[in-house]
């Protein structure tokens, strides 16, 4: 028990919290997986509806992004005075549906619309989720459950490429939209079932005295707030550079190693989704880890962390680009894509811990507008275009080098975290409830 600000909070999260825990993680598994789905098939799908790397850039990113950032505010504004677990069920379905209607594409616009109706979907899933796992886990703990429930990333990303690999290479890429996307209706119905609501702010540290009140403040008056907060400001512009680096790597990693490199569709699924699904696991499992502990001495090794592992991950990316075979290039760039996630979960413990409870589905909303707007919408469509704009001088290898103009954007996104490091208090997290 942790006792602060006159209040006493549980610092040891029961069995259920874990299993509430457990359930939200294979629903974002699941959100990621349907999400990613489309760039593991990119060169099969870019060959059989003739789409340009500009065109599969707009799919993966800047499309998907642009309906799922900007519905995500107004739905999390909806979850912050709502059943959040009946929302999240409805996101859930919703998206699956949409996923597994992007085997019945024809051409650029019937994926396109397909892919925007997944983006409407999964602006449902996270910031209500990343509200419910704190009321399930205290302030000094929340670094490692969002860490956990981030799992969901390389959890997706290696079934994505595993089992939504293994569906395209025996039975065509159209079939494998429906295979990963069914799943997602089945833990729609588990959720109702397992998890229950709960109360909004019950393990802070210090009370939200806005709470109460939380139902009058408008969607305007819960954004201004988060912008004039300049801890979460800064925080949503570090989380967007990163997305952009992150994103342009996760979303183009598979063309460019089976088009520069050699791998298969069949290697895709075999190698690929493993070490994948390992670096990604690692970044997000020590990033959340080491945050919390390292942060119980300094706060600010909340955004320190990320800023170093994006500075190591420079040399080891630009490294992995000009390996002389996929196999070595596959080891080399697992390093930094691994590194490139650090950030995500000690970013989303910043905010969850100096954002209101009262509005913390708005501000985790927030974030991810501007991760999701700059990181998806940008890092792969900037990738996509470059990569077009190269061939003339690079011709095989233009995406080669389109990937190798991310290393600048690697460090911006560290000198972000450490403007981050700079606005953040120094106090005990035990202590940080709502700020």
């Amino acid at each position: 028990m942790n006792t602060s600000a006159g209040r006493t909070v549980d610092s040891s999260p029961s069995t259920y919290s874990w299993v509430v825990l457990l359930v939200l993680t294979l629903i974002y598994a699941f959100n990621f997986l349907d999400r990613q789905i489309l760039t593991i098939l990119a060169e099969p799908i870019k060959n059989d509806l003739n789409l340009s790397d500009t065109q599969l850039g707009l799919l993966s990113g800047f499309m998907f992004a642009i309906f799922y950032t900007t519905f995500g505010i107004p739905i999390a504004w909806l979850a912050d005075r709502t059943h959040r677990v009946r929302l999240i069920a409805v996101a859930c379905a919703t998206w699956s549906i949409f996923c597994a209607s992007c085997g019945l594409a024809t051409g650029f616009v019937t994926l396109a619309l397909s892919r925007i109706g997944v983006g409407v979907g999964e602006a449902g899933g996270a910031p209500p989720s990343y509200s419910l796992i704190s009321d399930y886990f205290p302030p000094h703990r929340r670094a490692l459950a969002l860490g956990l429930f981030s799992f969901g990333v390389p959890l997706g990303t290696t079934a994505g490429a595993a089992f939504g690999g293994y569906v395209a290479a025996t039975f065509g890429w159209r079939w494998a939209f429906p295979a990963v996307a069914a799943p997602g209706l089945i833990l729609a119905v588990v959720l109702l079932l397992v998890v229950r609501e709960r109360t909004r702010g019950v393990l802070d540290a210090k009370p939200d005295p806005a709470l109460p009140e939380a139902a009058r403040l408008s969607l305007l008056e819960s954004i201004v707030g988060f912008f004039r907060n300049r801890t979460l400001a800064l925080t949503a512009l570090a989380a967007g550079v990163s997305g952009f680096v992150g994103y342009g790597i996760l979303n183009w990693l598979p063309a460019f190693l089976m088009r520069d490199k050699g791998m298969t569709l069949g290697d895709i699924s075999a190698w690929y989704s493993l070490a994948s699904g390992v670096s990604l696991a690692l970044g997000l499992g020590v990033g959340g880890y080491l945050a919390d502990q390292w942060g119980k001495k300094n706060p600010r090794a909340y955004a320190l962390l990320p800023a170093w592992a994006f500075l190591l991950g420079v040399p080891l990316f630009a490294a992995a680009l000009f390996a002389p075979n996929w196999a070595l290039a596959l080891v080399l760039v697992m390093i930094p894509n691994g590194l490139c996630i650090v950030y995500l979960a000690p970013v989303l413990a910043i905010v969850q811990n100096n954002a209101p409870a009262s509005t913390r589905s708005v501000s985790s909303a927030l974030l991810l507008f501007v991760l999701n707007l700059v990181g998806i919408g940008g890092g792969p469509l900037f990738v996509g275009f470059l990569s077009d704009h190269l061939v003339v001088h690079f011709g095989n290898d233009a995406l080669q080098y389109a990937m190798l103009a991310l290393c600048p954007f690697m460090v911006l996104a560290a000198g972000c975290h450490y403007l981050v490091s700079l606005s953040l208090k120094s106090k005990p997290v035990s202590s940080v409830g709502s700020a």
